[in-house]
Protein backbone atom coordinates (compact mmCIF):
# COMPACT_ATOMS: atom_id res chain seq x y z
CA UNK A 1 0.00 0.00 0.00
CA UNK A 2 1.12 3.55 -0.98
CA UNK A 3 0.79 6.46 2.06
CA UNK A 4 0.00 9.57 0.21
CA UNK A 5 2.61 12.33 1.55
CA UNK A 6 1.30 15.00 3.79
CA UNK A 7 0.11 18.17 2.23
CA UNK A 8 2.86 21.27 2.94
CA UNK A 9 1.94 23.68 5.07
CA UNK A 10 0.39 26.19 2.51
CA UNK A 11 2.67 29.60 2.89
CA UNK A 12 0.17 33.37 3.57
CA UNK A 13 0.31 36.21 1.86
CA UNK A 14 2.72 37.58 4.30
CA UNK A 15 5.26 34.89 3.80
CA UNK A 16 4.78 34.70 0.02
CA UNK A 17 5.99 38.50 0.11
CA UNK A 18 8.76 38.06 3.02
CA UNK A 19 9.90 35.47 0.81
CA UNK A 20 10.36 37.65 -2.46
CA UNK A 21 11.92 40.06 -0.09
CA UNK A 22 14.68 38.05 1.58
CA UNK A 23 15.57 36.51 -1.76
CA UNK A 24 16.12 39.84 -3.51
CA UNK A 25 18.01 40.88 -0.77
CA UNK A 26 20.26 37.09 -1.27
CA UNK A 27 20.50 38.00 -5.06
CA UNK A 28 22.92 41.04 -4.20
CA UNK A 29 24.94 39.19 -1.54
CA UNK A 30 25.79 36.56 -4.19
CA UNK A 31 26.21 38.92 -6.51
CA UNK A 32 29.13 40.87 -4.52
CA UNK A 33 30.74 37.48 -4.00
CA UNK A 34 31.36 37.14 -7.60
CA UNK A 35 32.11 40.25 -8.44
CA UNK A 36 35.48 39.89 -6.23
CA UNK A 37 36.38 36.82 -8.55
CA UNK A 38 35.47 38.58 -11.84
CA UNK A 39 37.50 41.97 -11.21
CA UNK A 40 40.42 40.29 -8.69
CA UNK A 41 42.71 39.92 -12.10
CA UNK A 42 41.66 43.23 -13.58
CA UNK A 43 42.22 45.16 -9.97
CA UNK A 44 45.60 42.90 -9.62
CA UNK A 45 46.80 44.44 -12.85
CA UNK A 46 45.97 47.77 -12.51
CA UNK A 47 47.60 47.96 -9.13
CA UNK A 48 50.55 46.05 -9.41
CA UNK A 49 49.89 43.09 -6.79
CA UNK A 50 51.56 39.86 -7.03
CA UNK A 51 49.69 36.44 -6.39
CA UNK A 52 50.98 36.48 -2.75
CA UNK A 53 49.16 40.24 -2.85
CA UNK A 54 46.14 39.24 -4.08
CA UNK A 55 45.38 36.55 -1.24
CA UNK A 56 46.25 38.80 1.16
CA UNK A 57 43.91 41.40 -0.49
CA UNK A 58 40.90 38.70 0.00
CA UNK A 59 41.84 38.19 3.22
CA UNK A 60 41.81 41.52 4.51
CA UNK A 61 38.57 42.12 3.03
CA UNK A 62 36.89 39.10 4.61
CA UNK A 63 37.63 40.34 8.10
CA UNK A 64 34.55 42.21 7.50
CA UNK A 65 32.53 38.75 7.54
CA UNK A 66 34.03 38.30 11.06
CA UNK A 67 33.25 42.40 12.31
CA UNK A 68 29.40 41.30 10.74
CA UNK A 69 29.47 39.37 13.79
CA UNK A 70 28.84 42.40 16.23
CA UNK A 71 25.68 43.32 13.69
CA UNK A 72 24.27 39.89 13.55
CA UNK A 73 24.28 39.50 17.41
CA UNK A 74 22.41 42.76 17.61
CA UNK A 75 19.32 41.32 16.40
CA UNK A 76 18.75 39.26 19.64
CA UNK A 77 18.80 42.82 21.26
CA UNK A 78 17.45 45.42 18.56
CA UNK A 79 15.27 42.80 16.40
CA UNK A 80 15.50 41.35 13.29
CA UNK A 81 13.80 44.06 10.97
CA UNK A 82 15.58 46.77 12.22
CA UNK A 83 19.22 45.07 11.82
CA UNK A 84 18.59 43.91 8.46
CA UNK A 85 17.19 47.12 6.96
CA UNK A 86 20.61 48.90 8.59
CA UNK A 87 22.57 46.28 6.99
CA UNK A 88 21.01 46.47 3.14
CA UNK A 89 21.73 50.15 3.96
CA UNK A 90 25.32 50.08 4.57
CA UNK A 91 26.21 47.27 2.11
CA UNK A 92 24.90 49.86 -0.59
CA UNK A 93 26.34 52.56 0.61
CA UNK A 94 30.13 50.98 0.78
CA UNK A 95 29.56 48.93 -2.40
CA UNK A 96 28.89 52.28 -4.72
CA UNK A 97 32.16 53.99 -2.61
CA UNK A 98 34.25 51.24 -3.56
CA UNK A 99 33.99 52.32 -7.19
CA UNK A 100 35.39 55.52 -6.16
CA UNK A 101 38.45 53.78 -4.32
CA UNK A 102 41.93 55.92 -5.68
CA UNK A 103 44.15 52.62 -4.51
CA UNK A 104 44.61 49.57 -3.35
CA UNK A 105 44.03 50.38 0.76
CA UNK A 106 41.10 52.31 -0.24
CA UNK A 107 39.49 49.62 -2.18
CA UNK A 108 40.12 47.03 0.63
CA UNK A 109 38.55 49.34 3.41
CA UNK A 110 35.66 50.11 1.42
CA UNK A 111 35.05 46.54 0.55
CA UNK A 112 35.58 44.74 4.33
CA UNK A 113 33.09 47.64 5.60
CA UNK A 114 30.58 46.62 2.76
CA UNK A 115 31.26 42.90 3.69
CA UNK A 116 29.98 43.68 7.41
CA UNK A 117 26.68 44.79 6.16
CA UNK A 118 26.23 42.14 3.53
CA UNK A 119 27.08 39.37 5.84
CA UNK A 120 25.08 40.48 8.29
CA UNK A 121 22.09 40.97 5.69
CA UNK A 122 22.68 37.37 4.83
CA UNK A 123 22.85 36.01 8.64
CA UNK A 124 19.66 38.08 9.57
CA UNK A 125 18.08 37.13 6.47
CA UNK A 126 18.58 33.47 7.94
CA UNK A 127 17.16 34.12 10.84
CA UNK A 128 13.84 35.52 9.60
CA UNK A 129 13.67 32.46 7.32
CA UNK A 130 14.08 30.05 9.83
CA UNK A 131 11.57 31.84 12.34
CA UNK A 132 8.90 33.06 10.29
CA UNK A 133 8.53 29.36 7.94
CA UNK A 134 6.93 26.41 8.68
CA UNK A 135 9.05 23.53 9.93
CA UNK A 136 7.89 21.03 7.07
CA UNK A 137 9.37 23.97 4.47
CA UNK A 138 11.89 25.12 6.43
CA UNK A 139 14.77 23.56 4.77
CA UNK A 140 13.06 24.61 1.49
CA UNK A 141 13.04 28.35 2.08
CA UNK A 142 16.55 28.59 3.46
CA UNK A 143 17.59 26.80 0.18
CA UNK A 144 16.22 28.94 -2.12
CA UNK A 145 16.78 32.23 -0.65
CA UNK A 146 20.78 30.89 -0.44
CA UNK A 147 19.85 30.13 -4.37
CA UNK A 148 19.05 33.05 -5.28
CA UNK A 149 22.34 34.47 -4.36
CA UNK A 150 23.97 31.96 -6.48
CA UNK A 151 21.43 33.69 -9.31
CA UNK A 152 23.19 36.62 -8.07
CA UNK A 153 26.54 35.57 -9.10
CA UNK A 154 24.81 34.35 -12.26
CA UNK A 155 23.52 37.84 -13.10
CA UNK A 156 27.33 39.17 -11.80
CA UNK A 157 29.28 36.70 -14.43
CA UNK A 158 27.33 37.70 -17.40
CA UNK A 159 27.37 41.32 -16.60
CA UNK A 160 30.79 41.85 -15.57
CA UNK A 161 32.30 41.22 -18.97
CA UNK A 162 30.25 43.84 -20.39
CA UNK A 163 30.86 46.11 -17.51
CA UNK A 164 35.06 45.52 -17.82
CA UNK A 165 34.58 46.82 -21.37
CA UNK A 166 33.40 50.02 -20.17
CA UNK A 167 35.43 53.25 -19.99
CA UNK A 168 35.22 52.91 -15.91
CA UNK A 169 36.10 49.46 -16.17
CA UNK A 170 35.85 47.44 -12.71
CA UNK A 171 34.44 50.45 -10.86
CA UNK A 172 31.00 50.17 -12.67
CA UNK A 173 30.49 46.84 -11.37
CA UNK A 174 30.08 48.26 -8.01
CA UNK A 175 27.96 51.08 -9.01
CA UNK A 176 25.59 48.75 -10.24
CA UNK A 177 25.71 47.48 -6.48
CA UNK A 178 23.90 50.58 -5.54
CA UNK A 179 20.51 49.02 -6.90
CA UNK A 180 19.36 47.49 -4.09
CA UNK A 181 19.13 50.50 -1.94
CA UNK A 182 16.07 52.12 -3.95
CA UNK A 183 14.67 48.48 -3.64
CA UNK A 184 14.64 47.45 -0.68
CA UNK A 185 13.75 50.99 0.35
CA UNK A 186 10.13 50.79 -0.85
CA UNK A 187 9.89 46.79 0.21
CA UNK A 188 11.06 46.96 3.49
CA UNK A 189 7.87 49.05 4.24
CA UNK A 190 5.72 45.74 4.91
CA UNK A 191 8.42 43.99 6.57
CA UNK A 192 7.43 43.28 10.17
CA UNK A 193 9.38 41.99 12.86
CA UNK A 194 9.25 38.12 13.63
CA UNK A 195 6.50 36.40 15.89
CA UNK A 196 9.00 34.42 17.40
CA UNK A 197 11.23 37.27 18.72
CA UNK A 198 8.37 39.77 19.58
CA UNK A 199 7.56 36.95 22.30
CA UNK A 200 10.85 36.63 23.15
CA UNK A 201 11.13 40.60 23.06
CA UNK A 202 8.22 40.74 25.80
CA UNK A 203 9.11 38.03 28.01
CA UNK A 204 12.84 40.18 28.09
CA UNK A 205 11.55 43.56 28.22
CA UNK A 206 13.33 44.52 31.27
CA UNK A 207 16.27 42.94 30.73
CA UNK A 208 19.67 44.69 29.53
CA UNK A 209 21.70 44.14 26.90
CA UNK A 210 22.77 40.69 26.92
CA UNK A 211 26.52 40.35 27.80
CA UNK A 212 28.81 39.38 24.89
CA UNK A 213 29.58 35.92 26.81
CA UNK A 214 26.21 34.85 26.74
CA UNK A 215 26.17 31.75 25.01
CA UNK A 216 29.65 31.23 26.53
CA UNK A 217 27.89 30.77 29.61
CA UNK A 218 24.51 29.34 28.31
CA UNK A 219 24.10 25.32 27.88
CA UNK A 220 24.31 25.74 24.40
CA UNK A 221 28.18 26.59 24.25
CA UNK A 222 29.27 22.85 23.03
CA UNK A 223 26.64 22.70 20.46
CA UNK A 224 27.94 26.31 19.12
CA UNK A 225 31.05 25.73 19.76
CA UNK A 226 30.90 22.21 17.08
CA UNK A 227 28.98 24.46 14.67
CA UNK A 228 32.03 26.89 14.94
CA UNK A 229 34.63 24.38 14.10
CA UNK A 230 32.08 22.79 10.55
CA UNK A 231 32.00 25.95 9.40
CA UNK A 232 35.44 26.87 9.73
CA UNK A 233 36.06 23.59 7.88
CA UNK A 234 34.00 23.82 5.23
CA UNK A 235 35.05 27.61 4.70
CA UNK A 236 38.95 26.25 3.85
CA UNK A 237 37.46 25.37 1.01
CA UNK A 238 34.67 26.33 0.04
CA UNK A 239 35.41 29.88 0.59
CA UNK A 240 38.64 29.58 -2.20
CA UNK A 241 36.83 27.42 -5.08
CA UNK A 242 35.39 29.93 -6.92
CA UNK A 243 37.12 33.06 -5.75
CA UNK A 244 40.46 31.84 -7.32
CA UNK A 245 39.31 30.12 -10.15
CA UNK A 246 39.42 32.62 -12.59
CA UNK A 247 42.98 33.98 -12.30
CA UNK A 248 44.02 29.81 -12.16
CA UNK A 249 42.41 29.69 -15.88
CA UNK A 250 43.94 32.97 -17.14
CA UNK A 251 47.12 32.15 -15.96
CA UNK A 252 47.72 28.41 -15.53
CA UNK A 253 45.10 26.99 -18.38
CA UNK A 254 45.64 29.76 -20.53
CA UNK A 255 42.39 30.74 -21.44
CA UNK A 256 41.11 34.30 -22.32
CA UNK A 257 38.69 36.89 -20.66
CA UNK A 258 35.92 35.58 -22.84
CA UNK A 259 36.53 32.04 -22.16
CA UNK A 260 37.04 31.85 -18.72
CA UNK A 261 33.39 34.14 -18.35
CA UNK A 262 31.35 31.63 -20.66
CA UNK A 263 32.71 28.61 -18.52
CA UNK A 264 31.61 30.22 -15.20
CA UNK A 265 28.68 31.93 -16.70
CA UNK A 266 27.61 28.29 -18.30
CA UNK A 267 28.96 26.79 -14.71
CA UNK A 268 26.89 29.46 -12.74
CA UNK A 269 23.55 28.65 -15.49
CA UNK A 270 23.49 24.81 -15.08
CA UNK A 271 24.24 24.47 -11.24
CA UNK A 272 21.34 26.74 -10.63
CA UNK A 273 18.41 23.72 -10.68
CA UNK A 274 21.11 21.83 -8.39
CA UNK A 275 21.47 24.45 -5.95
CA UNK A 276 17.45 25.10 -5.99
CA UNK A 277 17.06 21.72 -5.40
CA UNK A 278 19.23 21.71 -2.12
CA UNK A 279 16.99 23.20 0.38
CA UNK A 280 14.33 20.31 -1.03
CA UNK A 281 16.48 17.86 -0.61
CA UNK A 282 17.45 18.71 3.04
CA UNK A 283 13.65 19.26 3.99
CA UNK A 284 12.96 15.40 2.05
CA UNK A 285 15.61 13.44 2.81
CA UNK A 286 16.88 15.25 5.82
CA UNK A 287 19.99 17.31 7.30
CA UNK A 288 22.20 14.35 7.42
CA UNK A 289 21.71 12.49 4.58
CA UNK A 290 21.39 15.63 1.94
CA UNK A 291 24.77 16.52 3.74
CA UNK A 292 26.40 13.41 2.27
CA UNK A 293 25.06 14.43 -1.19
CA UNK A 294 25.60 17.79 -1.29
CA UNK A 295 29.58 17.56 0.50
CA UNK A 296 30.62 14.73 -1.19
CA UNK A 297 29.85 16.22 -5.04
CA UNK A 298 31.28 19.59 -3.50
CA UNK A 299 34.87 17.79 -2.88
CA UNK A 300 35.08 16.28 -5.98
CA UNK A 301 33.89 19.14 -8.06
CA UNK A 302 36.72 21.54 -6.53
CA UNK A 303 39.14 18.62 -6.84
CA UNK A 304 38.46 18.42 -10.71
CA UNK A 305 37.84 22.43 -10.91
CA UNK A 306 41.62 22.44 -10.04
CA UNK A 307 42.86 19.18 -11.49
CA UNK A 308 41.34 18.57 -15.27
CA UNK A 309 43.20 19.78 -18.20
CA UNK A 310 40.68 21.08 -20.65
CA UNK A 311 38.30 23.65 -20.77
CA UNK A 312 35.35 21.67 -21.35
CA UNK A 313 36.77 19.21 -18.28
CA UNK A 314 36.95 22.23 -15.57
CA UNK A 315 34.12 23.82 -16.82
CA UNK A 316 31.49 20.76 -15.65
CA UNK A 317 33.74 20.12 -12.72
CA UNK A 318 33.23 24.46 -12.07
CA UNK A 319 29.50 23.55 -12.35
CA UNK A 320 29.43 21.25 -8.93
CA UNK A 321 32.33 23.34 -7.23
CA UNK A 322 30.15 26.44 -7.36
CA UNK A 323 26.81 24.37 -6.58
CA UNK A 324 29.08 22.96 -3.52
CA UNK A 325 29.86 26.74 -2.66
CA UNK A 326 26.29 27.26 -2.11
CA UNK A 327 24.80 24.01 -1.16
CA UNK A 328 26.15 23.68 1.75
CA UNK A 329 25.17 26.88 3.02
CA UNK A 330 21.55 25.77 3.58
CA UNK A 331 22.53 22.40 5.32
CA UNK A 332 24.84 25.05 7.85
CA UNK A 333 22.39 27.17 7.91
CA UNK A 334 19.72 25.09 8.73
CA UNK A 335 21.51 23.58 11.42
CA UNK A 336 22.85 27.20 12.88
CA UNK A 337 19.24 28.20 13.20
CA UNK A 338 17.39 25.21 14.38
CA UNK A 339 19.75 24.38 17.28
CA UNK A 340 19.14 27.34 19.54
CA UNK A 341 16.34 28.99 21.55
CA UNK A 342 15.36 32.41 20.53
CA UNK A 343 17.05 34.25 22.60
CA UNK A 344 20.32 33.28 21.75
CA UNK A 345 19.41 31.99 17.91
CA UNK A 346 21.44 35.41 16.24
CA UNK A 347 24.15 35.13 19.01
CA UNK A 348 24.27 32.08 18.14
CA UNK A 349 24.85 32.18 14.39
CA UNK A 350 27.47 35.59 14.65
CA UNK A 351 30.02 33.42 17.12
CA UNK A 352 29.41 30.02 14.95
CA UNK A 353 29.71 31.58 11.90
CA UNK A 354 30.81 35.37 11.77
CA UNK A 355 33.16 35.03 14.66
CA UNK A 356 34.78 31.64 14.59
CA UNK A 357 33.99 29.94 11.97
CA UNK A 358 35.20 32.47 9.26
CA UNK A 359 38.79 32.53 11.15
CA UNK A 360 39.61 30.20 8.37
CA UNK A 361 37.45 32.20 6.09
CA UNK A 362 39.70 34.95 6.56
CA UNK A 363 43.25 33.37 6.84
CA UNK A 364 42.93 30.46 4.07
CA UNK A 365 43.10 32.86 0.99
CA UNK A 366 46.18 34.14 2.52
CA UNK A 367 47.28 30.65 2.97
CA UNK A 368 46.51 29.59 -0.58
CA UNK A 369 48.48 33.14 -1.85
CA UNK A 370 51.56 32.09 -0.62
CA UNK A 371 51.46 28.74 -1.82
CA UNK A 372 50.06 29.72 -5.21
CA UNK A 373 53.67 31.84 -5.48
CA UNK A 374 55.41 28.23 -5.17
CA UNK A 375 53.17 25.71 -6.70
CA UNK A 376 50.45 27.06 -8.94
CA UNK A 377 46.72 28.27 -8.08
CA UNK A 378 45.69 24.75 -9.19
CA UNK A 379 47.87 22.52 -6.75
CA UNK A 380 47.27 24.96 -4.23
CA UNK A 381 43.40 24.83 -4.31
CA UNK A 382 42.86 21.81 -5.06
CA UNK A 383 44.31 20.52 -1.87
CA UNK A 384 41.22 21.94 -0.45
CA UNK A 385 38.61 19.40 -1.36
CA UNK A 386 39.45 17.02 1.53
CA UNK A 387 38.54 19.69 3.93
CA UNK A 388 34.44 19.29 2.72
CA UNK A 389 34.84 15.70 3.65
CA UNK A 390 36.33 16.19 6.92
CA UNK A 391 33.65 18.88 7.70
CA UNK A 392 30.96 16.06 6.47
CA UNK A 393 32.17 13.85 9.12
CA UNK A 394 31.60 16.02 11.73
CA UNK A 395 28.09 16.43 11.24
CA UNK A 396 27.53 12.85 11.00
CA UNK A 397 29.45 12.21 14.11
CA UNK A 398 28.13 15.62 15.86
CA UNK A 399 24.74 16.62 15.17
CA UNK A 400 21.50 15.03 14.91
CA UNK A 401 18.58 15.04 12.60
CA UNK A 402 16.26 18.01 12.93
CA UNK A 403 14.51 17.38 10.04
CA UNK A 404 10.16 18.08 10.17
CA UNK A 405 10.49 19.54 13.81
CA UNK A 406 9.70 23.17 15.49
CA UNK A 407 12.26 25.29 16.21
CA UNK A 408 11.08 25.05 20.15
CA UNK A 409 11.63 21.28 19.39
CA UNK A 410 15.30 21.54 17.79
CA UNK A 411 16.68 23.85 20.25
CA UNK A 412 16.42 20.62 23.30
CA UNK A 413 18.05 18.22 20.89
Amino acid sequence: MTIASEPKTPFTPYQRRLFVFLSVASFFEGYDFLALTQILPNVGAEMGLSASDEGLLVGVINVGTMIAYVLVRKADQWGRRRVLTITIAGYTFFSVLTGLAPNVFAFAACQLLARVFLIGEWAVSMVYAAEEYPKDRRGMVIGVIQAFSSLGSIVCAGVVPLLLSTSLGWRSVYFVGGVPLVMMAVARRGLRETARFERHAAERQHEGAPPFTQILRSAHRRRMLELALIWGVTYVCTQNAVTFWKTFALRERGMTDAEVGASITLAAIVSMPLIFASGKLIDVAGRRKGAVVIYTVTAAGVLGAYALPTQAGLTVALIFAIFGASGVLPVLNAYTTELFPTHLRSDAVAWSNNLLGRITYILSPIGLGVAAERVGWGRAVSTTAVFPLIALALILWLLPETRGKELEETSRV
